[in-house]
Formats: C-alpha cells, sequence, structure tokens
C-alpha cells in the first residue's frame, strides 16, 4: 500500500530502538522506500547494518561522512521524505526537536523535512511526566507533530508505568492512515455496520448468523485509509476493530436500530454490510429453558427494519448502500430490495457461488442500481471494500 512512498525512520538512543528494525522490515513489506537516520547513541543499541540490511539503503549518522555520492545529504533525504517517524523519541531529542536544535544528522534532516513528523515518546515514566518534556511535547504539537502517545507497561528500568513506546505494528497503522490512500473522502461522515446480531433465547441460549464482520470492517477501515470520519456500528466479531474508527459495540437488532437510527441524519454515505437478525424469539426466558419431552418451539417476531428506516428518513444528499445476501434471484431480490427500501445501491452476492459468502477471504459480489446490473471478478475482501467505496464516490460525483 506504500508503493512509491518515501518514509525516513528517525531512531534515537533508546532501548526501544531495537524495535525499528521491525519498523523497517513491515514498511518494506508494504513497498514503502526507507531512509533510516540514528543518532551515535542509537548505534549503542541497534547497529546500523541491520537496517542497511533490511532497507537497502546506507544508514545515516554522521552529518560529515564523506563516504556518499556528492550533495547536501540532510537536505535531499528530507526533499524526498513523504513522512517522517521518530521513534524511540528520547527525552533528549524531543527537547531539541521543541526547540529548533539541530546539532546531527537525525534533528538537522528533521529541521529541514516539511512533510508530515510522528513522534513516538519512550522514556521512563519520571522523565516522561516531568513538566519540562511534557511542555516539550505540547511544543511539538504546536509545530504540527503528531504523537503517538506512550502506553503504560514494564519499562527496561523495572519500572512498571507510563512512557513505554507503541509496538512498530501501531506506527504502522499511523503511516498507512497518512500515506496508504488519497484522501478523496476526507470531510465526508460515514457510518458503517457491521456483523452479526445475537437475538437471546434465555440467558444461554441465541439465535444469529454465520457472518464474521470482515466485510464490513473492511469498508470501515478503506473509507478511514481515505480521510472519511467513520462510525462503525459492530455486533460481536473476533476481529479487532480498524484504527482512526470510532466504534460503537451492540448485540442485538434492536441496539443495532437504536445506535444507528441515533446518528445517522448527520451521516453522509451510510453503508449498511451487517447481517442483522430478521426475527427473534417473541419472550426472551428469564432463566435457561430446560429440555422436554417432544421437542421445543420459539415463537418468533419480526425486528425493526434498519434500512427500511433509513431509507423513510434519508435526508436529501445522503448515499445509502445497502447489502443483499442470497442463495437464489440475487438480481430480482436485490432490485426490490432497492426500490422498496429507497436505496442509492445494493451489494449483492449470492452464498452458493464459490468464493463468496460468509467466512471466506474472498467475495462476488453484484452492483445493482436504478441505472442496471454490474457483475464483478472474484476479488479477496478489502479489495472488494475498495471496489465498493470507488463506486459510491463516482455514483457520488454523478449525482
Amino acid at each position: 500500500m506504500l508503493k512509491g512512498k518515501h518514509v525516513v525512520l528517525a531512531v534515537t538512543g533508546g532501548i526501544a530502538a531495537y524495535k525499528m528494525a521491525t519498523m523497517a522490515s513491515l514498511l518494506v513489506k508494504q513497498h514503502a522506500d526507507v531512509q533510516v537516520l540514528m543518532t551515535q547513541n542509537a548505534t549503542n543499541f541497534i547497529n546500523p547494518i541491520t537496517f542497511e540490511t533490511l532497507t537497502g539503503h546506507k544508514c545515516l549518522v554522521d552529518t560529515f561522512d564523506r563516504n556518499f555520492e556528492f550533495n547536501v545529504e540532510h537536505v535531499s533525504v528530507a526533499k524526498q521524505a513523504d513522512i517522517a517517524l521518530v521513534a524511540p523519541a528520547t527525552a533528549n531529542v524531543i527537547g531539541k526537536l521543541a526547540n529548533g536544535l539541530a546539532d546531527d544528522m537525525l534533528t538537522t534532516t528533521l529541521l529541514a523535512c516539511k512533510c508530515k513528523k510522528l513522534v513516538a515518546p519512550a522514556m521512563n515514566t519520571q522523565m516522561y511526566e516531568n513538566p519540562i518534556v511534557q511542555d516539550n511535547l505540547k511544543k511539538l504539537e504546536h509545530y504540527g507533530m503528531e504523537l503517538i502517545q506512550p502506553v503504560s507497561g514494564h519499562l527496561a528500568c523495572g519500572d512498571s508505568g507510563m512512557g513505554k513506546m507503541v509496538e512498530p505494528e501501531v506506527m504502522l497503522q499511523y503511516i498507512l492512515r497518512d500515506l496508504a490512500l488519497e484522501k478523496d473522502m476526507k470531510g465526508l461522515k460515514v457510518l458503517v455496520t457491521a456483523g452479526p446480531t445475537q437475538e437471546a433465547i434465555d440467558p444461554v441460549r441465541y439465535i444469529t448468523n454465520h457472518s464474521t464482520g470482515t466485510m464490513g470492517y473492511q469498508l470501515a477501515r478503506n473509507c478511514m485509509l481515505r480521510g472519511a470520519q467513520v462510525t462503525l456500528v459492530t455486533g460481536r466479531t473476533a476481529l479487532t476493530p480498524p484504527p482512526f474508527v470510532e466504534v460503537v459495540p451492540v448485540v442485538s437488532a434492536q441496539e443495532m436500530y437504536e445506535a444507528v437510527t441515533s446518528c445517522a441524519a448527520g451521516q453522509d454515505i451510510i453503508i449498511k454490510a451487517a447481517a442483522v437478525a430478521d426475527y427473534r424469539p417473541a419472550t426472551v426466558a428469564s432463566e435457561k429453558i430446560k429440555k422436554a419431552e417432544g421437542g421445543w418451539a420459539i415463537p418468533l417476531e419480526r425486528t425493526r427494519d434498519i434500512l427500511r428506516s433509513l431509507g423513510e428518513e434519508k435526508p436529501a444528499g445522503q448515499f445509502l448502500c445497502g447489502f443483499a445476501m442470497e442463495t437464489q434471484n440475487l438480481e430480482e431480490n436485490a432490485r426490490k430490495k432497492l426500490e422498496a427500501k429507497n436505496l442509492d445501491l445494493v451489494v449483492g452476492n449470492n452464498v452458493k457461488v464459490a468464493g463468496a459468502g460468509f467466512g471466506a477471504g474472498t467475495n462476488v459480489i453484484t452492483f445493482i442500481t436504478k441505472e442496471g446490473v454490474e457483475p464483478q471478478p472474484q476479488m479477496d475482501k478489502a479489495q472488494v471494500a475498495g471496489c465498493i467505496v470507488d463506486k459510491i464516490m463516482a455514483m457520488r460525483a454523478a449525482k
């Protein structure tokens, strides 16, 4: 997702410097061009050769090193950078950056960078809580740098407390958010629903379906990466929610109805990817229902139709996308849903088609609009999410 992007990793002299080898590796796997800068102190924790092996570039430490092609190296690196990550950011380098000091290759280059800068503090709790350090961190934010806040945990000094650097996988998400996709949804509010609902029978049992929530989570992530302000209303799943998204957890269809309708009016786009139960038990037993001879019948009643309610109350300019998962007559049933519920787009798929349905890593979808039917090839669900959002944005632009 980062092909053609230039990332500067600025590694300073903290024990967490060893984790930056993983960070460099993760970025290279995303096809980013990675340039590592190190302070002299950082080389005491991890050898520059490690970064050179991972990135294919000379690791820059000495401002006055003559063993490179003749140019003003720190300016050259700064001009190429699409984003810079300072991690671990020690109290010392935070103080330098906050006050415009540039006495080595790392700080000189960062001072010359006009790109977005991310700073991930890492230090002893007492140092982190020192008011001077806190003032310097506020200065960094004032000058437009973004802090990747440390977490509480066991520190190298043996203490436990705030100051532990976040893991490389977390820092990668910050970089992907800024660079992975064009920000064609910046300023838009998007509501996505995902996952199954659970309808209680008694305190032990419930009715549900096979939805894993993957499609909805990928849609929320895609919209977030494109700059949207995303709210994800999700039933219970085993998935980790995408970062930088407001997550509203629900359990039942009624809870999802209330969560969605309470914030629907302010949304520019609503994508209803959740597999909501159409029926629920008419009564919920307060105690576990015991086995009985002759079988067991569960009277059911309809749940509230969220998509129909959204269609009936849809404000001018809002885009409403629904899903139709069928086992037969996909086009006919999807078109009925499109018209009956006042939708702009229905994403249909037949669970009997190879590569489609619940639990699969891929999907085979068909777009149904008032203008026609557009079958799509089999794709993995991340690609499907991008395809759906592309379609929504194209239809909005056409209007």
